[in-house]
């Protein structure tokens, strides 16, 4: 069902300007390790009694986030796979946005989906490419439910979800770290890019911020003017930040901040993963949509 988003007033008449949060889950709302959110509990009952959407911005496939969403108990749009598609629940807007069904997958029945990213095919086909180059790579494709458990940390049901990928491939890089360039090089004139999360990732032209981009003119277009907001912890995430009015980094578990954002300007949260994240947004609702 849609969100119960109109526009209120503040004393006087003056239109409130609502919010919209974008997050990160590893590392961010999720705890690099554990993969709780229970320190963030009381921000996100907050966020759930002011009817403030949070959209999930995450590296993690379609079935991983549709887990954390039941958990999360968040009925809002979400974005997976580094931006790789946006998927919209059928009735959340009014409009559409241009967004369509995808034919030949009933679970799809259930979202408008917009499809940013390159096909899983040719990111495979691009590893092996790279591999026959010499260069010592091994993506989630390569890899045994069992295997990708191991080197996440996930559980193996989690595992079998981070698995099933669609527009973008994790991998492990192994070779030597001079050859990282010559890596980042014979990527891009394949046509793909490479980013890094807790992993590397080869993708295709999409990115976080594309997508969140066009997830809040959604959101613009359905209710008007909005302040949107992101918290992030990893260099994948800098194109979300990048793109919204209050960015937001949280510290790595090891603390202090990946030294790329730390670099920008954004605001910083004090504090690891969920526990920053947490202490960020209730600092953020002392200020907004009172």
């Amino acid at each position: 069902m849609p969100v119960d988003f109109g526009r209120g007033c503040r004393k006087g008449g003056e239109p409130v300007k609502r919010t919209v949060v974008f997050t990160d889950l590893d590392g961010t709302l999720l705890d690099a390790r554990t993969y709780s959110f229970d320190p963030a509990l009381a921000a996100l009952g907050m966020l759930r009694e002011r009817h403030i959407p949070v959209v999930i911005c995450s590296s993690k496939t379609r079935a991983e986030i549709e887990h954390y969403r039941v958990k999360l108990r968040n009925g809002d749009p979400f974005i997976a796979e580094n931006g790789g598609a946006v998927f919209v629940p059928r009735g959340y807007f009014a409009m559409d946005g241009g967004l369509s069904v995808p034919s030949g997958d009933d679970d799809d029945s259930r979202y408008l989906v917009l499809r940013l990213g390159a096909s899983y095919r040719d990111l495979r086909g691009a590893l092996t490419q790279l591999r026959d180059e010499g260069f010592d790579v091994r993506g989630f494709g390569d890899m045994t439910a069992e295997e990708i458990s191991t080197v996440t940390g996930l559980p193996l049901s989690e595992a079998v979800m981070a698995g099933k990928r669609e527009f973008d491939e994790p991998f492990l890089f192994s070779g030597d770290p001079q050859m990282r360039g010559e890596l980042v090089a014979s990527i891009e004139r394949k046509g793909f890019r490479i980013t890094r999360g807790l992993f590397y990732h080869i993708l295709g032209e999409s990115d976080k911020g594309k997508a969140v981009s066009i997830v809040t003119g959604m959101f613009r277009r359905e209710y008007g003017d909005v302040m949107t907001v992101a918290l992030g912890d990893s260099p994948n995430d800098l194109p979300m930040l990048r793109c919204v009015e209050r960015p937001i980094i949280v510290e790595k578990g090891g603390g202090g901040y990946d030294r790329i954002l730390a670099a920008e300007s954004f605001e910083r949260a004090e504090g690891a993963g969920p526990e920053g994240w947490n202490r960020a947004v209730m600092q953020l609702l002392e200020k907004v949509d009172r």
